[in-house]
C-alpha cells in the first residue's frame, strides 16, 4: 500500500535538505504519494524562488503563507494552517529538517493528530537554551519516531536525553547531497566575474542571527571589525533581508556603505552562492549550514558564535568559532590572510547518498 509523505519546507536551509529526499522518494511512485508543504516561514518571495527553481523542486502542493512575525505569531500560523492540510489528507509520515520554526510547528500538529514524525538532521545541540533554534531541536526531536542524524555527536545526544536507540538512524549529511549534485552547475555561475572578483581575493560573509544584528552593540563590533580587514581584502556580503533591514533601523547603514572594499549585494541564488564560497579566501558567517558546506569545500570558516549544534565542522572541519569582538575577528582574520589555516577532512557519510539511505529505510518499513 502506498505510504503518503508530506515533506515540510519553510526557511532556505529546509530546500537543500529536502530537494535530494523528493528526488529519491520520487523514483519510488508506487509506493510513495508525495506532497511538498511550504510553510512560508521564509518569505522573502524571491529568495524563495531562487532556491526553488535552482534545485529543481516543483511548485509546492501547498503554501501556507504564514509570513514573517515572533516567533510565537509565526509558529502560531503555521500550526493553525497546517493542522487544515493534516486533517484534510491525512498522511501516513510527515518529514521535516532542521530548527526553523516550520519544523517543530508541523511536528507538534502532525503528533497530535498521531500522524508519526520523521526528523532530518536530529540530535544537534548548541547546549545553548537561549538560542530558538535549540528549543525547536529539543521538542521536534522528543517528539519524532525517526530521528534522523548526521553525525555520531548527534547520535549520543539522542542517547544522552533518553531516546530509544531504535529511533536513531545515522544516514549523513544531506545538505552534501545537494551540494555534491549542483557543484558542477554551481561553478559555471558567472557571478565570480559579475563582481569584479577573482579565486581568493575576497572573504564572503553572510550574517543573520539576532544576537549579532539585532541590537547596535553586536552589529558596530562587526562593522568595526570589516573597516580594518577590509583594508587587506575585498568583502563580499550577500545581504540577507532582515540584516539590511536591522542596518538601517541601528542608523548603520551609512557606515556599512562607506567601507569601501565591502561589497553589500542581494541575496544570492543557490549556485551563485556555492560558487561564491568554492572561490572564497575564508568565510565570515554564522549560519549552521554555511559551516558544514564550507568544511566540504575546505575552505576555512570564521562562525561568529559562542556555540555550535556542528561541533563535527570544528573537530574534524576547517571550522572556528570567533566571540563577538571586534579585535578578535581582525585577528582571526589576519591569521588566515597570513597563512595559519586551519586544515580540515570532511565527515564521513557526508558522500552525497544520504537521501538514499533515508529512503531505503522507508522503504523496508513499507514492506513489514
Amino acid at each position: 500500500m502506498k505510504k503518503k509523505v508530506h515533506l515540510i519546507v519553510g526557511a532556505r536551509p529546509n530546500f537543500m535538505k529536502m530537494a535530494p529526499l523528493y528526488r529519491e522518494f520520487s523514483k519510488f511512485p508506487n509506493e510513495f504519494v508525495l506532497k511538498l508543504i511550504h510553510t512560508g516561514q521564509h518569505y522573502d518571495q524571491r529568495m524563495s524562488d531562487f532556491f526553488f527553481n535552482d534545485l529543481n523542486l516543483p511548485h509546492p502542493d501547498v503554501y501556507l503563507e504564514v509570513g514573517s512575525g515572533t516567533h510565537g505569531e509565526q509558529t502560531a500560523r503555521i500550526m493553525d494552517r497546517y493542522e487544515e492540510v493534516l486533517m484534510k489528507d491525512k498522511p501516513d509520515i510527515v518529514f521535516v529538517a532542521g530548527d526553523v520554526n516550520s519544523t517543530s510547528a508541523c511536528a507538534i500538529d502532525a503528533v497530535k493528530l498521531h500522524i508519526p514524525v520523521a526528523h532530518l538532521e536530529a540530535g544537534l545541540r548548541s547546549f545553548d537554551r537561549s538560542m530558538p533554534e535549540e528549543i525547536n531541536r529539543l521538542i521536534t526531536d522528543s517528539i519524532s519516531s525517526w530521528l534522523l542524524t548526521p553525525s555520531p555527536d548527534a547520535d549520543q545526544n539522542l542517547l544522552n536525553e533518553g531516546i530509544s536507540p531504535e529511533k536513531i538512524f545515522r544516514v549523513g549529511n544531506i545538505m552534501i547531497d545537494s551540494l555534491i549534485q549542483f557543484k558542477d552547475k554551481a561553478s559555471q555561475s558567472d557571478i565570480i566575474s559579475k563582481l569584479g572578483l577573482s579565486h581568493q581575493n575576497y572573504c564572503l560573509i553572510t550574517l543573520h542571527r539576532p544576537s549579532n544584528v539585532d541590537n547596535y552593540s553586536g552589529l558596530k563590533i562587526i562593522i568595526d571589525a570589516f573597516k580594518e580587514i577590509s583594508q587587506k581584502i575585498k568583502l563580499v556580503f550577500p545581504i540577507h533581508p532582515r540584516t539590511l533591514k536591522q542596518l538601517d533601523i541601528l542608523n548603520l547603514k551609512a557606515e556599512a556603505d562607506n567601507i569601501p572594499n565591502l561589497l553589500l549585494i542581494d541575496p544570492a541564488g543557490y549556485y551563485d552562492f556555492i560558487k561564491l564560497q568554492m572561490e572564497a579566501k575564508f568565510i565570515l558567517t554564522d549560519s549552521g549550514g554555511v559551516q558544514e558546506e564550507s568544511t566540504w569545500f575546505g575552505i576555512p570558516c570564521l562562525t561568529l558564535r559562542p556555540n555550535t549544534e556542528r561541533p563535527i565542522t570544528i573537530t574534524e572541519g576547517t571550522n572556528q568559532l570567533i566571540p563577538l569582538n571586534t579585535s578578535k575577528i581582525i585577528d582571526a582574520s589576519n591569521n588566515i590572510l597570513s597563512g595559519k589555516i586551519k586544515k580540515g577532512s570532511i565527515p564521513y557519510l557526508w558522500d552525497g547518498n544520504t537521501a538514499k539511505r533515508i529512503v531505503k529505510i522507508f522503504r523496508n518499513l513499507n514492506k513489514d
